[in-house]
């Protein structure tokens, strides 16, 4: 039976958690003791500065640039004074965890103390079912992104254990950040089925699923994972504003996804020159006019002030975003006659487009998301609708979790509901604002 310490977690500071054996896990990657810097036999030994010099040394050498993870890790490891470590990445739908430095089984995202670490972001302490060894499950980030765990493996955990374990997550979420970008490896291994050109050609243009920092954080997801093709999500932050966007483009074919291609790529073209959201809207519009006259996107334009908390967006024939406070929905509160879509039908439009504003309050969340996630069928073949959708949305976001977290259970409920095939394409994306008290 697999055991937490008290509070599900971690070990507290100072404190010896003393264990005969090695975690199954680290047995099955071919794990060799050694000693030095840990507790060996029961008896805690110090860790001497030695250790942080092999790392300094590490660090210094630019070899290490070249090095695959499995070596990068190993090799951070034994200058961290620690005993074994295997990388988890999580897949693309965020259902299993795959190791990546070990032959080792995937682990669940659901149901697992891998899993609980990677669903809260927080670390997790477990003994093992064979052996007794102790497990660490440190959460690997890229700032607000989740990217999967790290597993520390260890006959002892000790405060400094700890702080090196968190270290050792911390640089490695960096490497997997730099080397993911162009090692397929790290794409292969997180992909359980064959992925269609369309949606190949958006998944290359998709920031990532989270982004965030001390006053918002924003986070998105998009299904059917490996078959998507007009539907697309853009989020940015500078130093005052996040910007975000969810774009449908009509059909679900090659063209579709170059129509989406083409408006990403016109609104952040626009963005990145400091154009305002009125201004910004009608690049896009001049973009697929000039290059796509008989395409057109509906979509959702936003930008929230990170200081004042004020949101404006611009809704081009796309269903109205949600906004949550207090873990309920505020009826209406976003609902707003919409323009014409994106591209040729605006430009023939009599009157010009509308900007919205509204100020958010701190802890509120808005949703947004594509028709695809509205005209879902229930079991019993009925569409799914707004009123069942916002009901998902109040229980996905109740339990006061992170609104990754809550996102990830929201997609996947829908998901079930629809036995894992949607009929149509479904994005959501939700921001929550949050500044310091």
């Amino acid at each position: 039976m697999t055991r937490a310490p008290s509070g599900g977690t971690e070990a507290p500071p100072g404190r010896t958690a003393r264990r005969a054996g090695w975690d199954g896990r680290c047995q099955a990657a071919g794990h060799r003791s050694r000693r030095g810097g840990l507790s060996t036999g029961g008896d805690e030994v110090s860790t001497s500065d030695s250790d942080d010099a092999g790392l300094r040394s590490f660090l210094a050498d630019p070899a290490h640039l070249t090095l695959d993870l499995r070596t990068a890790t190993a090799r951070c490891v034994k200058a961290l004074g620690l005993r074994h470590a295997v990388v988890y990445l999580v897949d693309l739908q965020q259902r299993h965890l795959v190791p990546q430095t070990a032959v080792a089984p995937s682990v669940p995202v659901d149901g697992s103390p891998a899993g609980w670490a990677y669903r809260t972001q927080s670390l997790r302490v477990e003994e093992s079912g064979t052996g007794g060894g102790i497990t660490a499950w440190f959460p690997l980030l890229d700032g607000a992104e989740r990217l999967g765990v790290l597993a520390l493996c260890e006959t002892a955990l000790t405060a400094s254990s700890l702080t090196r374990g968190r270290a050792l997550a911390s640089l490695l979420a960096m490497v997997i950040t730099s080397k993911r970008l162009y090692e397929d490896s790290f794409v292969r291994r997180t992909r359980t089925e064959r992925m269609t050109l369309p949606a190949e050609m958006l998944r290359a243009l998709l920031p990532p699923r989270t982004i965030g920092n001390g006053n918002v954080v924003s986070t998105a997801v998009l299904e059917p994972a490996y078959e998507i093709g007009g539907d697309a999500f853009d989020h940015a932050l500078t130093e005052t504003t996040l910007h975000v966007a969810v774009l449908d483009a009509m059909g679900h074919d090659l063209a579709s996804g170059l129509t989406t291609t083409v408006s990403l790529a016109a609104c952040r073209n626009a963005r990145r020159t400091g154009a305002d959201l009125p201004e910004l809207v009608r690049s896009v519009d001049e973009a697929l006019s000039s290059w796509l006259p008989d395409k057109f996107c509906t979509s959702v334009i936003a930008q929230l002030d990170l200081v004042t908390g004020v949101l404006r967006w611009a809704n081009c024939g796309h269903p109205a975003p949600i906004l949550i406070r207090d873990q309920r929905l505020v009826i209406d509160a976003m609902e707003r006659d919409a323009d014409p879509p994106m591209g040729m039908p605006s430009l023939l439009s009599p009157h010009a487009r509308r900007t919205h504003e509204i100020s958010l309050e701190p802890g509120d969340r808005v949703l947004m998301y594509t028709d695809g996630v509205v005209e879902a069928r229930t079991r019993e073949a009925k569409l799914l609708g707004l009123e069942r959708f916002a009901d998902y949305v109040i229980r996905a976001t109740a339990g006061g979790e992170l609104a990754p977290e809550s996102l990830r259970r929201l997609i996947h409920s829908i998901l079930a509901m629809q036995e894992g095939r949607l009929r149509d394409d479904a994005t959501l994306l939700m921001f929550e604002w949050r500044p310091p008290s």
